[in-house]
């Protein structure tokens, strides 16, 4: 894949071409994505873990899990930590990484942290447009709960259209915990003072976000007792 220096690495667009921030990206969350300081907090493995319980590897095993060798894999927006690096690793050298973030810092911060490795684009887009393309996997790593609700429905809309015949969207999120979960309640305290939009994953299956939800086949998991969830929708091949 071309990059844009010619060498083997990430390409990442220029300024000129990236979209405008979405405004609820910069109301809400810009503490946490829009910032350098942001950056300098946040993106570690060890600090994401913590972010998510001690689950950030169980969680990242699970999305290496669902794709192989070879394959072409878009993953709708940065993530902090080290995910995206591992899942270019798994690809190899015949295949092919796609990142899109409306953050023009976000998709920096990516070229950075991704720099060397062939076959890797990173470009600013709206995860809800992320360009013409099939793929074989579709990965959106903690994004939902962040998003409108309007939104939400476009960004999986969007993850299942560019969908190959046999290709899998892979959903990881928050998800509805049982009243017994001892972190039921810091959950709900932090979606109410930080996470506007979070509340939804609690009361919408990701499923019913999908405009038409019948043309994949859907797989949900639990996880860490079910504060978290695991969706897989695979396009059937036929």
């Amino acid at each position: 894949m071309p990059d844009g220096s010619g060498e083997a690495g990430a390409f990442i667009a220029g300024a000129a071409d990236a979209p405008a921030v979405p405004d609820y990206l910069e109301r809400y969350y810009w503490w946490a994505y829009l910032r350098p300081a942001s950056l300098t907090a946040f993106d570690h493995p060890a600090v994401v873990s913590a972010i998510l319980w001690g689950q950030y590897r169980r969680l990242s095993d699970a999305v290496l899990s669902e794709i192989q060798p070879g394959q072409e894999v878009l993953q709708l927006a940065c993530v902090y930590g080290d995910l995206s690096y591992r899942m270019a690793q798994r690809l190899g050298p015949h295949g092919r990484l796609r990142i899109v973030d409306a953050a023009p810092i976000q998709v920096a911060n990516a070229q950075t942290k991704l720099r060397g490795l062939g076959g890797v684009e990173v470009i600013c887009a709206d995860a809800a447009e992320p360009g013409a393309g099939a793929y074989d996997a579709v990965v959106i790593f903690f994004l939902l709960h962040e998003l409108p609700d309007a939104h939400k429905r476009r960004v999986v809309d969007a993850a299942l259209d560019r969908l190959a015949p046999g290709g899998r969207a892979v959903f990881v999120d928050y998800a509805r915990p049982p009243g017994w979960h001892p972190l039921r309640p810091v959950t709900g305290i932090v979606f109410r003072l930080l996470e506007p939009f979070a509340k939804t994953m609690w009361a919408v299956p990701i499923r019913a976000l999908a405009s038409s939800p019948g043309r994949c086949r859907w797989h949900v998991r639990p996880a860490f007792g079910g504060l978290y969830q695991i969706v897989v929708a695979e396009r059937p091949r036929n």
